[in-house]
């Protein structure tokens, strides 16, 4: 069944994502990017199928200085929407987390934070990490 939303003067029809497919938003942008979970190529950014895997699969920019090894806080975004389709946090991440600027309480790093099952995920790149990546420091 298709959904539809509205968008200016007009409607947009989306077909429902699949019962194992994955859908995750970036904000501010508002890219969405659609895969079937478990069938995202792995490329090495951090753990696999993990925020950063996804993001840079799909040519979307999240920094990531330590090669998405949990040794930085580059690719910290916040999580809007879908917590729980999302690898529980680990002590090490945590850790590295406390470092971060601007922590929130849905902080979480995107190297570490895996798609653990189909679902809708929503996350959001900080404006200091885009205007960082934009100014190409």
């Amino acid at each position: 069944m298709a959904e539809e939303k509205t968008q200016g003067a007009g409607t947009l029809t989306e077909d429902s994502p699949g019962e194992n497919t994955v859908q995750v938003t970036f904000l501010p942008e508002g890219k969405t990017v659609q895969f079937e979970h478990g069938k995202l190529p792995y490329e090495y950014h951090g753990k696999e199928e993990s925020i950063l895997d996804v993001a840079l699969n799909n040519h979307i920019t999240l920094d990531h200085a330590c090669g998405g090894n949990n040794a930085c806080t580059t690719c910290h975004i916040w999580v809007k929407e879908g917590a729980e389709n999302l690898s529980p946090m680990d002590d090490d991440e945590a850790d590295r987390l406390d470092m971060a600027a601007d922590l929130q309480l849905n902080s979480r790093l995107g190297c570490q934070a895996q798609i653990i099952k189909p679902g809708k995920v929503v996350v959001e790149i900080p404006a200091w990490n885009r205007n960082y990546i934009s100014e190409e420091h």
